[in-house]
């Protein structure tokens, strides 16, 4: 059984998220305050938090960032759909997804579920050496190897990359929509489903996020395009190793 944790400072929210995902199988465990979650960390094996922003006294991207600093577990936030500028921070401090308020409790099953799976087919990472790449065809992009499979990536010198499963995912949609034009809408679509905010602009900063990670000169993207005025175009040649 997988171990939750979810932290708000609504007693009702909390029971609500609990009764939504114990009926899923899921161990649930409550925290309201960064010291709380510390505790968690450090007594249990937490396989994802799900992390309310709206903390009141406290700030949810404060918590954000210091579990990113220790942990690579990964975080679901919860937001207000006007609370735009805390999304787009949230994903730059290595947030993983987020979901909008209101929200149907089966949607966030559901996207518990999707970054569970992304976040496994990663705990089998492989020393960061390139004489011990993990088996399977790669993608090769610009000196880039690419393992769908295992959600890996390796730099020009062989070395693994550190991506969240957000960063990843977001390669995933361009890999698999080689030299075609996508709006922010259909990258939103495809990595989110429909629990996108009319005007959200968080997947730019996704985007330059991932540029920093693969392109050779951020200031000049190669590799991930611009299109003005519509979104954006994987524009590198794939290849089959």
């Amino acid at each position: 059984m997988q171990n939750i944790l979810v932290v708000d400072d609504d007693p009702k929210m909390r029971t609500l998220l609990r009764r939504c995902l114990e009926g899923e199988g899921f161990a649930i465990h409550e925290a309201s305050s960064e010291s709380e979650v510390v505790a968690a960390l450090s007594a249990l094996t937490i396989a994802l938090i799900a992390l309310d922003l709206n903390l009141g006294a406290e700030s949810g991207l404060a918590i954000a960032r210091h579990v990113r600093e220790v942990s690579k577990v990964p975080i679901i936030m919860i937001t207000a759909k006007t609370d735009v500028i805390d999304r787009v921070v949230g994903l730059e401090l290595g947030a993983d997804d987020y979901i909008t308020k209101p929200f149907h409790p089966r949607e966030l099953v559901a996207r518990v579920r999707a970054v569970l799976r992304r976040a496994a087919r990663g705990t089998d990472a492989v020393p960061d050496r390139p004489d011990h790449a993990p088996e399977g065809s790669p993608l090769m992009f610009d000196g880039l190897k690419v393992y769908p499979d295992r959600h890996e990536l390796y730099d020009r010198q062989g070395a693994l990359v550190d991506l969240t499963s957000g960063d990843f995912l977001l390669l995933q949609v361009f890999l698999d929509h080689p030299k075609r034009i996508l709006s922010r809408e259909r990258i939103m679509d495809l990595l989110h489903g429909t629990a996108w905010a009319p005007f959200d602009r968080t997947i730019d900063n996704q985007v330059a996020r991932l540029r920093r990670k693969i392109e050779r000169d951020t200031a000049r993207p190669l590799l991930i395009k611009t299109v003005r005025g519509v979104g954006y175009m994987f524009a590198a040649d794939l290849e089959r190793g």
